[in-house]
């Protein structure tokens, strides 16, 4: 389990006329952003190619599940790595539907190579397996997330030193 609270810095992909990136392109750099639009606890389990997430609002009121396919986390020096698989998946906090998100940037990462078209019917079934989990409640989603909250000691992480060393 994961806390990403507003104000958190991270690194993004971008292009030198400061547009941030949602697919690769020839040429970008790194650039710090800030997560600033809401709270998240995210969920992801060693092997699965998805992590699910609990969005909230800067109010803290509860907004949506949202599952991001992705490779596997990876552990590092200084945290976790993956690659992310740019199809998503939206599911009402009451269950009562799910729907498909970003399928047209799947189309085109396909299309540009970035993803094998072979892979999005496994994609598309980690996310169908990653719905079903929180729609059958099962662990972790067997109880009510909707009402943590962090410990008020923590303060919003920082990016280590080293964290762009392999």
């Amino acid at each position: 389990m994961f806390y990403l609270p507003i104000g958190a810095r991270w690194m993004c992909a971008r292009t030198a006329g400061g547009e941030w990136l949602r697919l690769p392109t020839d040429s970008w750099e790194l650039a710090e952003r800030s997560w600033d639009d809401s709270h998240v606890l995210s969920f992801a389990r060693r092997g699965r190619a998805h992590a699910t997430l609990l969005f909230f609002d800067k109010d803290w009121t509860p907004t949506t599940w949202y599952v991001n396919l992705q490779e596997p986390l990876r552990r590092t020096k200084v945290g976790f790595d993956y690659m992310d698989h740019d199809l998503d998946v939206l599911v009402a906090l009451d269950g009562s539907s799910w729907s498909w998100k970003d399928e047209d940037e799947l189309a085109e990462a396909i299309r540009r190579g970035v993803i094998p078209a072979e892979e999005e019917p496994r994609l598309r079934a980690e996310g169908e397996r990653a719905v079903r989990r929180i729609l059958e409640r099962e662990p972790p989603f067997d109880r009510d997330w909707t009402a943590w909250r962090p410990d008020p000691s923590w303060q919003v992480p920082e990016l280590p030193e080293g964290w762009e060393r392999v």
